[in-house]
């Protein structure tokens, strides 16, 4: 794979490539706790086929630059910068957990960028905050986003001990536990062990549970019209499946998007890592032939 740096949204970010440079760009956004590497397992696949695969380290994150704000928008700014800056104007986007909100929101907002929308184990963002508010059970699986509110010791925690916790919630957050071997875990022990990283990856939550903090910027986000695909590890500890039932997405995406559900046994939240080769064959098989 290729190292690249770019330059988007006002920051320099790192990201990982593989793939044609003339092929058609997918742009992968990755989730918490995690980094451009997470995407190990498809960038090649997606290379093979003639995509144009791109994974950055998004803001705050890995090797990219440490500066917020970290407000969704912002972050959507940051999807936008990252497809011109590629040389393009339409990307497809594939993003997982938080990188999937950040999808999810990109198509809703800026929805000329967004040439078709792949989310993995994420569900619509308002979704999401509805069934925070009314579901005892999701709450309870949603508690750390409610601690992560709480000023300084979160992101101490998080750090401590070489990021030890870092490590311990990607094992644990999998129902494939040996998916994660020790020199992955390590380089994610010592990218988030940096200072600044952990309150970094934390701030995005607190951004996101604070709207009033947030400046307005352009208008309220839009129905999905971008053919939409879901790929679900149906072991999620996180994030229940029903988060993206028919009812549910109807509600995100535009009036005729009829969006393709892919539930994958056997698999839970980190997803990509825990079944990459079902993950990649649906997608590619999704995608289709690269033109």
């Amino acid at each position: 794979m290729e190292t690249l740096v770019l330059t988007a949204n006002g920051i320099g970010f790192h990201a990982l490539a593989d793939g044609p440079a003339d092929g058609p760009l997918v742009l992968c956004l990755h989730g918490f706790p995690e980094l451009a590497r997470s995407w190990r397992h498809l960038l090649p696949v997606l290379g093979e086929a003639g995509y144009r695969a791109v994974a950055p380290d998004l803001r705050g994150y890995g090797q990219t630059e440490l500066r917020g704000p970290y407000d969704v928008r912002t972050l959507v700014d940051d999807v936008t910068g990252l497809v011109s800056a590629l040389g393009r104007e339409r990307a497809v986007l594939v993003g997982h957990d938080w990188g999937g909100a950040v999808a999810w929101s990109a198509a809703a907002l800026q929805p000329s960028y967004v040439d078709r929308l792949v989310v993995l184990n994420c569900p619509p963002p308002a979704e999401l905050y509805r069934a925070m508010l009314r579901s005892p059970s999701q709450l309870a699986r949603s508690w750390y986003i409610l601690f992560f509110q709480v000023p300084w010791l979160p992101e101490r925690r998080m750090a401590a001990n070489g990021a030890e916790v870092v490590a311990r919630s990607l094992v644990g957050g999998s129902h494939g536990r040996g998916v994660w071997p020790a020199d992955e875990l390590a380089a994610y022990r010592a990218a988030f062990a940096r200072p600044g990283r952990a309150k970094a990856a934390i701030d995005w939550y607190r951004a996101a549970l604070r709207p009033k903090l947030r400046p307005r910027r352009r208008g309220s986000p839009k129905r999905v019209a971008a053919p939409t695909l879901v790929l679900w590890g149906v072991e999620d500890r996180f994030l229940g499946r029903e988060l993206v039932s028919p009812v549910r997405l109807r509600r995100a995406l535009a009036e005729g998007n009829v969006p393709s559900v892919v539930w994958i046994e056997d698999a839970g939240h980190f997803v990509q890592n825990e079944a990459p080769e079902r993950v990649n064959a649906e997608l590619v098989d999704w995608l289709g032939p690269a033109a």
